[in-house]
């Protein structure tokens, strides 16, 4: 990488070197190179560490780089296309469903959600927690929020909570019928538990996808609260579910 005189330059200093990190990455950088550290990037140049954290930070936001535990900061892949759009989605657990179940538990549900359901702040609801892999590594982390009144017939199933309870809540959730959804996209922070699952550093961007399922009766019968990587996957609309890496593009 060359050297720039920021002190020059009109626009945000951190701004500026992000936009100069940037065209290093494309020219000089393979996808998975370490960069060097702080103390060599400051030095180079001519910087604050606080500068230079800012710039990094936000080419982490934009997925040009990945912070690792043990590795440091490397190069990121292309982001992996990720459908949200109705289009090709549909029930939880319905054939074609990408998600893994991995555990369910009764929980007081977080005071939006319980919103979103039209529940009592003190009622517990199943929290099917889930998973998405792709190329085996994990690029996003589910709580699916489904309320008693959903799954009547999941109180005789004696079942404990796990990934086997789990898919009875989803194959239970199928018998009510399913009317359609919306969604809303957000970016924010990885939680502690989020981070871990999906390999991150906690408060390490992420995009959250908010999903209200309706039954026949039009009322929410589940909520799902998905976390994607932001660094590894970009949200698409409409379409099927498809994933893009290197050079392949494809229509979504």
């Amino acid at each position: 990488m060359g050297t720039t005189q920021l002190e020059t330059v009109p626009e945000t200093k951190y701004w500026h070197l992000k936009q100069v990190i940037g065209e290093a990455l494309d020219s000089e950088f393979a996808v998975g190179e370490i960069l060097p550290n702080e103390r060599e990037l400051a030095a180079r140049f001519g910087v604050a560490r606080a500068t230079l954290r800012q710039a990094l930070e936000q080419l982490e936001l934009e997925g040009r780089l990945q912070r690792r535990r043990g590795v440091g900061t490397t190069v990121a892949p292309p982001r992996m296309g990720v459908a949200v759009g109705a289009a090709g989605n549909g029930w939880p657990g319905s054939s074609g469903d990408a998600w893994q179940a991995m555990d369910c538990t009764q929980e007081i549900p977080p005071a939006a959600v319980a919103d979103l359901l039209g529940a009592g702040l003190d009622e517990p609801v199943h929290v099917l927690r889930r998973s998405r892999m792709y190329s085996g590594q994990p690029v996003a982390a589910d709580l699916l929020y489904v309320p008693a009144a959903s799954v009547p017939d999941l109180s005789a199933i004696d079942i404990p909570d796990g990934a086997t309870r789990a898919r009875a809540v989803l194959r239970e959730l199928q018998r009510l019928g399913f009317e359609g959804e919306d969604r809303a996209v957000e970016l924010g922070s990885a939680r502690a538990d989020d981070a871990k699952q999906l390999d991150r550093l906690p408060g390490a961007p992420v995009l959250l996808v908010t999903t209200r399922y309706f039954g026949p009766d039009g009322r929410t019968a589940a909520v799902s609260v998905a976390t994607y990587r932001a660094d590894t996957c970009r949200l698409t609309f409409g379409g099927d579910v498809e994933f893009h890496s290197g050079d392949e593009r494809k229509a979504s």
